[in-house]
């Protein structure tokens, strides 16, 4: 009888909980961006407050400011997030010749390009603004394309690192890497005072809700 060995990870769940999942994340961003757009006054009175108290902090240690800077800058922009995702298909096509997964990483990446970009025009919300700015962006604010973008690629890397199965070691640091980045990525938005605190969680939310969507696809239709 076939044993998985003990050093693998389980194999990824059931296709049903992705598309399980993808229900409650639907749900909850569209909330988000009813709240967002309606400027419901305690969100707005939240995103106030934490803003305020961070942008405090940024100015007060510049250390720490610089090194979100570099981190927010080139570890974790949402173009080093994309040439990495372009770097897997590629890598996907010629060690595995998979081109229909290599396509659908792409082409998954891209909608969450476009859907960021067109949500931000739809919305069209205002970054903070400070009279002592630690940093700058462009684009309107909703949601963050830095957080939606990370959430998106280094998902869906981890879902198909799990899919092809490695050893606990690799997958623990694996997931260590992608809660690290994902969270990091969304603080430093905001210690940098170029997001309001609600579109790094509507990125966050907009990007796992993104996530589980091409994983429902990916099992239905990959051939």
């Amino acid at each position: 009888m076939h044993t998985r060995s003990v050093d693998s990870p389980p194999r990824p769940p059931a296709p049903g909980t992705a598309r399980r999942l993808a229900v409650p994340l639907g749900l909850c961003s569209v909330v988000l961006l009813v709240l967002v757009v309606t400027k419901w006054h305690p969100l707005m009175s939240v995103d106030g407050g934490i803003s305020r108290t961070t942008h405090r902090w940024a100015l007060a240690d510049p250390d720490v400011t610089q090194a979100c800077r570099i981190l927010t800058d080139w570890v974790w922009d949402p173009l080093t997030m994309r040439l990495l995702g372009a770097a897997v298909a590629v890598w996907l096509v010629w060690r595995y010749a998979a081109w229909w997964t290599a396509g659908w990483l792409v082409v998954t990446s891209a909608v969450g390009t476009l859907l960021q970009q067109g949500l931000k025009a739809a919305v069209d919300r205002n970054r903070p603004v400070w009279p002592d700015p630690v940093d700058s962006a462009h684009y309107q604010a909703y949601p963050s394309g830095h957080a939606l973008t990370a959430t998106v690629v280094l998902g869906l890397l981890l879902w198909l690192l799990h899919r092809h199965g490695v050893s606990r070691q690799l997958w623990c640091t694996a997931v260590t890497v992608v809660v690290v980045s994902v969270i990091g990525v969304g603080v430093t938005r905001v210690w940098l005072g170029v997001h309001w605190p609600s579109d790094v969680l509507g990125g966050w939310l907009l990007g796992a809700l993104l996530v589980t969507s091409a994983i429902t696809a990916h099992h239905r239709w990959h051939p």
